[in-house]
C-alpha cells in the first residue's frame, strides 16, 4: 500500500499529500506568474511563426541534447555530463509522475506498485541514479576544487547539486526499505534489492522498516516539492526557460536585428526611445533569454573580448541584465498598475547603461557570434548589445572618437575609410580587363559587388583585381558599379547608427533594381551577410553569393580549373560573418583542396569554434580598449602554432587584421597573409 493511503495524527495521507502539493504549486505559480509579467514588460516581437518548424527544431535540439553535445571537446567533456544528467533526470521526472503522482496522489498504487513494470522501471532508475551521482561528483570537483575558469563556485549551484544527489539517494533508500519491509527478495532493481537483502539481515523489526520506508517516501516527496519551489527562484530557472527559448530561437539568420522606423528620428524628443536605454526597451524574447541563461560560462571563455582582457563578458552581461530586471521589475509593474510621477522617478534611479552595463563593455563586442554559437540555450547576446549601441549613438550621441570618424566618412563620402585612394574613381584596372562599368540605362544579371575595403584599401585591391580576372577567365558575364558603388551599411548598423544603414540600404536596393540586377557576387562576408539577410526587410530580394560559394561551384562543374601547384603549407581562418553567421565552412576548404600541392593545416580553433580577427562590429575602425591584448595578435598566435607558411582568409577585414598583426610582430619574411582568391589566381596560371 502507498504511504499516502495511511492516516497520520488523525489526518488522511491524501489530505496531507494534496495540501503540500497545493502549497508548493502555489509558490511555484506565484513566482512563475511574476517572472512572466516581468517578461511581458519587454517590447512586442513576433516569434510565433512557423510553429511546426519551431516544434521540430526544439525537439531535435533538446531531446538528443545537441544543444550541449555540440560544445564537447577533448578538453571539456562537460556537455556530455550535462546530456547524461538530462536524460537520466528525465527518467526520474517521469517516475515522479507515475509512482508518486498517479500511484500515491491518485490512489492507483494497486495497479502500479509491485508489478513487473515497477521492477523494470526501478532497475533502469538504479543505473540512472549511478550515472547522475557520478556526474554530480565530477561537476562538484570541477566547480569547487579544480575551479574551472568558466564556472563560478556559487552557493546556488551547491544547493542544486545537493538536492539532486538527495533525490538519487532517497530513491535507492526508499526502494530498499520498501522491499525489506514487504519481505521482497530478488536481484532487481540491483541497488534497491541489494539494500533490501542487507536490511533483512540486520535484525530490524518489521515496524521499524515500515516506519522508515514511509518516512523516506514522504521525505522524497518533500524534496521534489522543494525542488519545484526553488528552481524559479534560483539561477537554475534555465531548467524551465531553456526549452521555451529553444522554441523561440531564430529559424533564419542567427543574428536578427530589428529595424528602427525612420519616422522615429523625427518624433518629438522623449516620445520614442531609440535603441535600449531601459530594460523595457528590449523585447520579451530578450528578457526570456535572461531567464534561460545557465551561467555555464561557455560564452565567457570563448569571447575574444574577454580572452584579450576587455571588460566585456557575455555571461556577466546577461547575468547583470537579469539582476537589473529583477531589481527594477517590481517597481515597473507597480507603476504600470498605478502610474505616478513618484513611482516613475523611483524606478529610473539606476540606469541600465552605465549601471548594469558599462559603455566599455558595449563597445568591446566584435559581434563575432562566438557567444551565441556555444550557448546551449539559444541566448541572443549580439542584438542586445546592438540595441544598447543604438541608444548611445542615436539618443545620447556617445561613441568612441575613432568610431565617430568612421560614421562621418560614411555620411560624407559614402564609405567608412579616410585617407585612402579609391580605385572606384580610376578606370585603369577596369579598362585593362574590359570590365563593364554600369551606367544609366544599362542592365546586367550578375553584379560583382567590390565593397569598400576591397575598393579603398591598397592591400585588398590586389584581391579585388584577382577576383575580376578570375571571373573573366571563367567567362562570367558581370558588371561593376564603379564610382556609383557605396557602402552596404554594415559598419553603421553594427555600431548602432541604424538610420545611416537604412538610407544606404534603400539607396543600394533602388540602384540594383534600376540595373535589373538579379545576382550579386561579393568578396566581403559583411556585405554578403547584410545583403543576403538584412536587405530583404527593405525590399531587396536578390540572389547574394559569396565568391567562395561561386568559385567552388565553378570548380565542381569543371568550368574553372586550377592546374598550377602551389607547394605550400596553408592554414585557413574562418571569417565570423562567413562561417558562424552563414555556415560557409566547407566551400573555402574544398577550393584549397582543389589546388595541387596545397597542404592545409587546421588551427585548433577553427570552423564553428574559430576565433575572431577583431575587425567585426565596427572594431575595424574603433580602437580596442587600452592596456589589453589586441584580438588580431591573439589570433596570430593560433596561426603560428600551425607552422604554416601562409594564413588564408576569404574576408577583406580579416586580411587587413592579419597584415597588421604580422607587421606588428615583424614576421613578414616568414609568414604571409593572403586572400583565398589570390591563391586561386596563382593556381589558375599556367606553369
Amino acid at each position: 500500500m502507498s504511504p499516502v493511503s495511511e492516516t497520520y495524527w488523525g489526518i488522511p495521507g491524501y489530505v496531507i499529500f494534496w495540501v503540500l502539493f497545493a502549497i508548493a504549486f502555489g509558490l511555484f505559480a506565484q513566482r512563475f506568474y511574476f517572472l512572466f509579467r516581468l517578461m511581458l514588460l519587454g517590447r512586442k516581437e513576433n516569434r510565433f511563426d512557423q510553429i511546426g518548424e519551431r516544434i521540430k527544431a526544439m525537439l531535435v535540439e533538446v531531446i538528443p541534447q545537441w544543444c550541449t553535445l555540440k560544445t564537447v571537446t577533448r578538453k571539456d567533456l562537460a556537455g556530455l555530463g550535462h546530456a547524461l544528467l538530462f536524460w537520466c533526470f528525465s527518467l526520474f521526472f517521469i517516475s515522479y509522475i507515475i509512482f508518486i503522482g498517479l500511484a500515491g496522489g491518485f490512489g492507483l498504487s494497486t495497479y502500479i506498485e509491485q508489478t513487473p513494470f515497477e521492477t523494470v522501471y526501478f532497475s533502469i532508475l538504479d543505473f540512472a541514479a549511478v550515472l547522475v551521482t557520478l556526474t554530480l561528483i565530477v561537476a562538484a570537483i570541477r566547480r569547487y576544487i579544480l575551479r574551472v575558469p568558466r564556472l563560478e563556485p556559487s552557493v546556488e549551484a551547491g544547493i542544486i547539486l545537493m538536492m539532486v544527489f538527495s533525490l538519487m539517494a532517497l530513491h535507492v533508500l526508499g526502494v530498499g526499505f520498501d522491499h525489506a519491509s514487504r519481505g521482497v527478495h530478488g536481484s532487481w532493481p540491483p541497488l534497491g534489492a541489494a539494500l533490501a537483502n542487507y536490511l533483512s539481515k540486520t535484525g530490524l523489526s518489521q515496524t521499524t522498516l515500515e516506519t522508515v520506508s514511509r518516512g523516506l517516501w514522504w521525505l522524497h516527496y518533500l524534496v521534489i516539492l522543494s525542488f519545484m519551489v526553488y528552481i524559479p527562484r534560483s539561477k537554475h530557472l534555465h531548467i524551465l526557460a531553456s526549452l521555451v527559448n529553444a522554441f523561440f530561437k531564430p529559424l533564419g539568420p542567427k543574428v536578427v536585428l530589428e529595424p528602427i522606423p525612420l519616422e522615429a528620428l523625427e518624433a518629438p524628443e522623449g516620445s520614442v526611445t531609440l535603441g535600449a536605454s531601459k530594460i523595457e526597451d528590449l523585447t520579451w524574447k530578450d528578457l526570456l533569454d535572461l531567464y534561460a541563461c545557465a551561467v555555464c560560462g561557455r560564452c565567457h571563455v570563448n569571447c575574444p573580448a574577454q580572452l584579450t582582457g576587455k571588460t566585456l563578458s557575455p555571461r556577466e552581461l546577461i547575468h547583470n541584465l537579469k539582476e537589473y530586471l529583477l531589481d527594477v521589475g517590481p517597481g515597473l509593474l507597480a507603476s504600470k498598475a498605478k502610474p505616478s510621477a513618484e513611482s516613475q522617478a523611483e524606478i529610473t534611479v539606476k540606469s541600465m547603461i552605465g549601471g548594469a552595463i558599462t559603455e566599455d563593455e558595449i563597445w568591446a563586442c566584435t559581434t563575432c557570434g562566438a557567444c551565441q554559437e556555444v550557448c546551449p540555450v539559444n541566448i541572443e547576446h549580439i542584438r542586445k548589445i546592438i540595441e544598447l549601441r543604438r541608444n548611445l549613438v542615436l539618443e545620447q550621441s556617445k561613441m568612441p572618437e575613432s568610431g565617430q570618424l568612421m560614421l562621418r566618412n560614411m555620411q560624407q563620402r559614402g564609405h567608412p575609410w579616410a585617407g585612402v585612394q579609391s580605385m572606384r574613381l580610376r578606370g585603369d584596372w577596369t579598362s585593362e580587363l574590359d570590365v563593364k562599368i554600369l551606367a544609366e540605362g544599362d542592365t546586367i544579371h550578375t553584379l560583382f559587388w567590390v565593397g569598400c575595403t576591397g575598393a579603398l584599401v591598397e592591400r585588398n585591391v590586389k584581391a579585388t583585381l584577382a577576383m575580376a580576372r578570375i571571373l573573366k577567365a571563367a567567362r562570367v558575364d558581370f558588371g561593376v558599379l564603379g564610382d556609383a558603388e557605396t557602402c552596404c551599411g554594415d559598419p553603421a548598423r553594427r555600431t548602432g547608427y541604424e538610420f545611416q544603414f537604412q538610407m544606404m540600404a534603400e539607396q543600394n536596393i533602388e540602384m540594383f533594381k534600376s540595373f535589373g540586377i538579379k545576382e550579386i557576387i561579393t568578396t566581403c562576408p559583411h556585405c554578403y551577410n547584410t545583403m543576403k539577410h538584412e536587405y530583404p526587410r527593405y525590399g531587396g530580394d536578390f540572389k547574394v553569393i559569396h565568391y567562395t560559394e561561386f568559385l567552388n561551384d565553378l570548380i565542381k562543374k569543371s568550368k574553372l580549373k586550377l592546374p598550377h601547384p602551389l607547394n605550400a603549407s596553408l592554414t585557413y581562418h574562418d571569417a565570423c560573418y562567413l562561417g558562424r553567421y552563414n555556415d560557409i565552412y566547407n566551400e573555402p576548404r574544398q577550393i584549397l583542396k582543389a589546388i595541387p600541392q596545397a597542404r592545409l593545416v587546421e588551427m585548433e580553433r577553427s570552423k564553428e569554434m574559430g576565433f575572431c580577427c577583431g575587425g567585426g562590429g565596427g572594431l575595424m575602425w574603433i580602437e580596442e580598449q587600452p592596456g589589453t591584448t589586441k584580438i588580431n595578435q591573439m589570433r596570430l598566435e593560433d596561426v603560428l602554432k600551425t607552422k604554416a607558411e601562409t594564413v588564408v582568409t576569404a574576408c577583406p577585414y580579416c586580411l587587413q587584421m592579419f597584415e597588421d598583426a604580422i607587421d606588428h610582430k615583424n614576421l613578414k619574411d616568414s609568414l604571409k597573409a593572403k586572400d583565398l582568391i589570390e591563391l586561386v589566381e596563382e593556381a589558375l596560371k599556367k606553369s
